[in-house]
């Protein structure tokens, strides 16, 4: 494989299709989903693969309509009623999700983390919990935060960059941003990310202190093989991101089992690696983000950059926070 285009990682990461871009190639990309929904909800949650949809044991919680091509959960109680409140609705589902998993139907559920994810309504209304691991398979929208550690010295800035572990079911010995991890249900962004810098690479709370939060980014990527389980799942998302400027003397350490360890690059080692594949295309794509803000990739260097600039900020169909 040829080394890639910032171009072309922009697009690995954002990779459904726009309607704008091709009508037809859109529409013939929806007609392969079904919808999420949830009983008295009017909008679509997620983008269900059809194999997954019709894949999904049924039961009286929920109702499958191939010719409106929607899955719709339907709580019941025992009795056959709606349950219409919010920790009813999460039980229910739980139960169901742990179900399936132990029946062993779909792969991606190998990965499964015992952490909740938060599923939105119009006028940001929490609807849902859902475990992680089981977030893809109904395609709905996920939050996280990434750092970009980085370092300013005498030959120039320099990235901290994680390789992840050879044993994660997710993108196995890929590269990654400094810190990185999923917003779990009522935790707040920088709260997160306090977390994850001890849990990940071993850096303190005072140190993160510092960190500059600086937006957020949006895509709509479809999984490969790469990302383990079951492929052409929806993945869209929204990124917190963060920089943090670190002194010489303080070095990330992994401090759990998801990185091997972490290496200082130069901008130009971090630009080969991607343009090499070796970043995990989320992670690509921050990072060029991250270029942009800081005056190394501009519309000077980069014949594609308002194209890859309009990629950042993609409003995604579905509601959210």
């Amino acid at each position: 494989m040829g080394q890639l285009s910032n171009l072309d990682i922009a697009n690995e990461c954002d990779n459904f299709p726009y309607y704008t871009d091709d009508e037809d190639l859109y529409k013939a990309a929806l007609k392969d989903y079904y919808q999420f929904r949830v009983e008295g909800c009017e909008s679509c949650l997620g983008y269900i693969t059809s194999s997954v949809a019709t894949k999904m044991p049924l039961t009286k919680d929920w109702n499958l309509d191939q010719n409106k091509k929607h899955l719709t959960f339907q709580p019941r109680t025992h009795h056959g009623e709606p349950v219409k409140d919010f920790e009813g609705r999460n039980k229910i589902l739980a139960e169901y999700l742990q179900d399936v998993r132990e029946k062993k139907v779909f792969r991606v559920l190998n990965g499964w983390r015992n952490e909740l994810y938060p599923i939105y309504g119009p006028n940001k209304t929490l609807l849902l919990n859902m475990e992680r691991s089981a977030t893809p398979l109904f395609g709905v929208v996920t939050y996280g935060v990434h750092m970009t550690g980085y370092v300013k010295t005498p030959e120039g800035m320099k990235i901290w960059a994680p390789r992840r572990a050879l044993t994660k079911q997710t993108y196995p010995g890929m590269m990654d941003n400094t810190v990185a991890g999923g917003l779990s249900t009522g935790e707040m962004p920088f709260e997160c990310l306090v977390r994850e810098c001890e849990e990940e690479a071993s850096l303190p709370a005072d140190v993160v202190q510092s960190a500059q939060a600086c937006g957020t980014l949006t895509y709509f990527h479809v999984r490969d093989a790469r990302a383990g389980g079951e492929t052409g799942l929806c993945q869209p998302e929204c990124q917190y991101i963060y920089d943090l400027e670190l002194p010489a003397d303080v070095i990330p350490k992994p401090g759990d089992d998801e990185a091997i360890d972490f290496q200082l690059l130069t901008v130009d080692e971090v630009r080969e690696a991607i343009a090499n594949g070796k970043f995990k295309p989320n992670c690509a794509h921050l990072l060029l983000e991250f270029f942009v803000r800081h005056g190394i990739l501009t519309a000077e260097n980069e014949p594609h950059y308002i194209d890859i600039v309009s990629k950042f900020h993609r409003k995604l169909e579905f509601p959210m926070p």
